[in-house]
């Protein structure tokens, strides 16, 4: 069938373009639309498609949830503040102590300590 109807509601930049889709595909878009709406339910669908996988989409709403949450984040990073320096310094103390080097008596290794 020819679509030969006039589009309303299409940017006046509109181009006319031919797509292979599935039957069942073109099924679901009858089913969804008015008779002679499929240019503009396609239109939408890509628009909203682009808008919701694009990175400045996802940047987006990264952004959103970031700004939304950020009040949660701090009550539980300040929850778990304490916990964390007490671990810390549960480590701290468990680490052997390094007795500092003299030159009394030890034998040094390095190429440098060796005079010939």
């Amino acid at each position: 069938m020819i679509h030969t109807s006039c589009v309303s509601d299409v940017d006046i930049m509109s181009k006319r373009i031919n797509i292979v889709l599935p039957e069942n595909t073109i099924q679901t878009i009858d089913r969804m639309t008015k008779p002679g709406e499929r240019s503009r339910f396609i239109n939408q669908a890509v628009r909203h498609y682009v808008a919701n996988r694009s990175a400045e989409a996802l940047r987006a709403r990264l952004e959103h949830t970031a700004v939304r949450d950020r009040d949660l984040d701090r009550e539980i990073a300040s929850e778990w503040f304490a916990v964390d320096q007490e671990t810390w310094q549960q480590i701290e103390e468990v680490k052997p102590q390094r007795k500092p080097a003299t030159r009394s008596g030890e034998r040094y290794t390095s190429r440098r300590s060796i005079r010939r």
